[in-house]
């Protein structure tokens, strides 16, 4: 993974890990996710681009986050939806 960062990512000073691995809108909807993000703003964990109702990503533009941080064991990395920018942590 390119370590492209920008001013979004830069500003996150401490990171936000998830409270629960589950998508908390599609556990309301009862629906099913691929992966998880957490949104490093609001600390919300909502279900990645490939999963069905993609809520991170409508959470990013509606909201104006820009940053979250992938909520699968593992994984670490930040995405930036406004730069479509990366970086591995």
């Amino acid at each position: 993974m390119p370590a492209e960062s920008c001013s979004h990512i830069d500003a996150v000073s401490t990171i936000k890990h998830p409270k629960r691995r589950e998508c908390e809108e599609c556990v309301k909807l009862k629906t099913t996710w691929v992966h998880l993000r957490t949104c490093q703003t609001c600390g919300v964990t909502l279900c990645c681009d490939s999963s069905p109702n993609r809520h991170a990503s409508k959470h990013a533009r509606a909201t104006t986050h820009p940053v979250v941080v992938s909520a699968e064991p593992g994984e670490r990395w930040l995405y930036c939806f406004q730069d479509d920018a990366i970086v591995e942590y």
